[in-house]
Order: C-alpha cells, then sequence, then structure tokens
C-alpha cells in the first residue's frame, strides 16, 4: 500500500491543499492520501491563535467527501497535545505494516526540515515528496539539508491562495467562492468560524 501524508493547520483548507493532494496522488500512483489535521502545530501555536481542531477537521471533512483516495485524518487530534509528524508517521507505519510512506511538502518547507522534531525518524520511515509550482526552481535533491532522505520532486498546477487571506475574507462577508471546496464553505458559515476576528496580516496558514 502507498499512502500520501499531507499534513497542516487547514485552518481553513483551501483548493490548492486538494489539488496538491491529488496531483501527487495521481504522480506517484498512491492509494491514498491521508490531509493529516494538526491538533496543536507546534510552528504555529504562539504565532496566531489557531482555530479549535474540531472545526479544522470539520472543514477537511466536507472538502474531501466524495474524492476517492483523499481522506480527513484526525489521527493527529485524537493523539492530543502538540502535533509532531515524528508521531505520526510512526502511528502510521504501525496501523499499516510494510506500507509505503509518501510525505508532502511545499518545496519551500524544504529548507527547514532540519528544524523539525525528532527529523531523523521522519527521514527513516518515509520517502519526502518535495511538491514545486511551474516557473519555480525545482529542489535540489543534492542540498546538505536532504542529505540521507528518499526524495521525489513533484510539479503541481501553481495556485497562490492564503489562509490567512481567507480567514480574512470569511471575517469580513467576502466571498470564498472556488478558493475553498464549498461544502467546507457550509461548514465554516454554519460554524461562523472566523467571525468578528482580528486578523494578523503578518502570519500564514496552511
Amino acid at each position: 500500500m502507498r499512502i500520501g501524508i499531507l499534513g497542516g493547520t487547514f485552518d481553513p483548507v483551501h483548493v490548492g491543499h486538494l489539488v496538491g493532494a491529488v496531483n501527487a496522488r495521481h504522480l506517484l500512483h498512491l492509494d491514498t492520501v491521508l490531509l493529516v489535521v494538526a491538533n496543536e502545530p507546534w510552528q504555529k501555536v504562539e504565532a496566531r491563535p489557531v482555530t479549535p481542531a474540531s472545526d479544522r477537521l470539520a472543514l477537511v471533512e466536507a472538502a474531501v467527501a466524495g474524492h476517492p483516495g483523499i481522506e480527513a485524518s484526525s489521527l493527529e487530534i485524537d493523539r492530543g497535545g502538540v502535533s509532531y509528524t515524528a508521531d505520526t508517521v510512526a502511528e502510521l507505519a504501525g496501523r499499516h505494516p510494510g506500507a509505503e510512506l509518501f510525505l508532502l511538502v511545499g518545496a519551500d518547507v524544504v529548507s527547514g526540515l532540519d528544524t523539525w522534531e525528532r527529523v531523523e525518524q521522519v527521514r527513516s520511515g518515509v520517502t519526502l515528496v518535495a511538491m514545486s509550482r511551474p516557473g519555480t526552481a525545482p529542489v535540489d535533491e543534492r542540498a546538505d539539508v536532504l542529505r540521507g532522505w528518499r526524495v521525489v520532486s513533484i510539479e503541481i498546477p501553481a495556485l497562490e491562495i492564503s489562509s490567512t487571506d481567507l480567514r480574512a475574507r470569511a471575517a469580513d462577508g467576502r466571498p470564498l467562492d472556488f478558493l475553498v471546496p464549498e461544502p467546507a464553505i457550509r461548514v465554516l458559515r454554519a460554524r461562523r468560524l472566523y467571525a468578528d476576528t482580528t486578523m494578523d496580516s503578518s502570519s500564514s496558514g496552511c
């Protein structure tokens, strides 16, 4: 079994996340791609308020419903506490013995891999999939930060969508159509997420 792991805050989920997931699944012949919703994203909890995990999971579940091979995962929420990729990789390896795990990340994330918690455990357990967009330089698989990693580089469509902007749009009632999947918009509106919230335009979400 070939399992893709696309972790994130998903605050909120948007079409850029889904386009990355479906293209990676197609290009790498993955059986499934899990959108793993962070419980407490350690890189963001001190930077800005983060929407409750149960709400972010509900948005992802609505967004992927009816899309075969793309699944919402509550694994990190169920585990509780701060979310670390090393723990997620270990848990998935235990649940799916013999499966090949592919960790999907944006090419811009690669330079910071050596700051991750227990990165050596992640490196030994997955193939790293560096997703770049047309017109951007592909990841240099010989870079020092990637020494010891199994790396695959893929190109996905260029969709520059900011979660920070989406939260601001939701807060002041501007349209989210074609930026956030319609089922997720309905959940967002029903739960009044991001309403009457002061936005920090200097932070970005994913």
